[in-house]
């Protein structure tokens, strides 16, 4: 349509919000279809941070809120920075927002212009080059295969920074892989960006309490305090308190950037909902403890996706250290034909003849920039789990 801005060419649909549509438009055809698309765990939200925000409706904080947050909440985020990552800020360093997208979309916003490049490794969450295109920047990809576990190397870091490069972006554990860099790994990446001042970190660290075993988590700014004043630190509270709904994120970083998200803010919602805020202060500064249950929960169906997965023909699937995400390489299944005659030609066609076939949804790995591989969301029940899994067995032994 004429009247539509040309941006909305270099813009693709979300993948995964496309694969949770396809899936229940089957369901509604009377399919029984078990999706595994969705980034969301499916633990509720603990009781004492509902209570908080039926409080906080009884007291009438029903209104609007300062554009950064209510200052409770910004307290409550630099005393979680502080005790959780050894970081400090002030509150005029941290800045809220209507979930992470909020954040990262602003922060482009507020510092690209055009022909400005962001390096993003790949596989990537869906959204992060979208967001670049849309405010006027370039992403650059840079490759972490299945022989890394995923994970970037400090020499194609390197090879990937230019003159234009204004952001690296970094995501840990990460959406789609859920590869997690250790202490070592990330102080490598830190000594790379060290030696170019011009290049700015923003970290998404919302999948920060969703690692399993021995692992640590750090982020880069603790890893190398040299980079706290060109580095934003995003996290929010959807991932570890099951509250994506609440749409709450935060991030924190230099004064002068906050300060032109604010503005940015300001023009586009305002503050984000005073009751869902008022949540996250207790989110943050309440009882912990339910997180330790559910990330051992989580392990427990990583560890039985990763097994089961792995006894499925031409499937390899390494075991992530975090997130709530496995991302299986099918190449063992290029080229093979499905009951129906289709040939597997590439990771898309792979997803989806399985959903056609055996009703189970899952999202193919080009839409995060890698493939053939597929993408597993085990923030869903045993039962449904094996169900699955024990479907994709069937289905690679069905190909030929």
């Amino acid at each position: 349509m004429a009247f539509l801005a040309d941006i909305l060419s270099r813009v693709k649909p979300s993948a995964t919000i496309a694969v949770s549509q396809k899936a229940r438009e089957l369901k509604a055809k009377g399919m029984d279809v078990i999706s595994l698309g969705a980034g969301e765990p499916d633990f509720d939200t603990p009781d004492n941070i509902k209570q908080a925000a039926k409080d906080a409706i009884d007291r009438g904080e029903t209104k609007y809120t300062a554009v950064a947050g209510i200052i409770e909440l910004r307290e409550a985020i630099c005393a979680k920075f502080k005790r959780e990552n050894g970081l400090d800020y002030e509150p005029n360093q941290v800045i809220v927002g209507t979930g992470g997208k909020q954040i990262l979309f602003n922060a482009f916003m507020a510092t690209l212009n055009p022909g400005d490049e962001v390096v993003i490794p790949k596989p990537y969450w869906v959204s992060y080059p979208e967001m670049v295109s849309i405010c006027g920047g370039t992403p650059v990809f840079v490759e972490a295969t299945i022989d890394t576990e995923f994970k970037l190397t400090p020499k194609a870091l390197e090879a990937a920074i230019t003159p234009k490069t204004k952001w690296f972006m970094f995501n840990s554990p990460s959406n789609p892989s859920g590869a997690a860099y250790s202490k070592a790994e990330l102080k490598a990446l830190t000594d790379v960006l060290l030696r170019y001042p011009d290049v700015w970190i923003l970290t998404d660290d919302m999948y920060e309490h969703l690692v399993y075993g021995e692992f640590e988590f750090y982020t880069p700014a603790q890893v190398e305090p040299k980079l706290y004043d060109r580095t934003l630190t995003m996290n929010g509270v959807s991932k570890a308190y099951a509250m994506t709904g609440w749409r709450i994120g935060y991030a924190a970083g230099p004064i002068e950037l906050i300060k032109a998200m604010d503005m940015i803010q300001g023009q586009q919602t305002s503050g984000a909902s005073s009751i869902a805020q008022w949540a996250a202060v207790e989110a943050l500064n309440g009882t912990q403890h339910f997180i330790e249950e559910r990330k051992k929960a989580f392990e427990e169906r990583r560890d039985l996706v990763v097994s089961m997965l792995n006894q499925a023909n031409g499937i390899n699937c390494p075991k992530p250290d975090g997130a709530f995400y496995v991302f299986p390489s099918c190449e063992g299944l290029m080229g093979k034909k499905t009951e129906a005659g289709k040939v597997i030609e590439t990771d898309e066609d792979f997803v989806t003849a399985l959903l056609e076939q055996e009703g189970v949804a899952v999202v193919h790995g080009s839409a995060f920039g890698l493939g053939p591989n597929f993408r597993i969301s085990y923030a869903a029940s045993v039962e449904n789990l094996t169900t699955s899994c024990e479907r994709i067995q069937k289905f690679c032994a069905s190909l030929r």
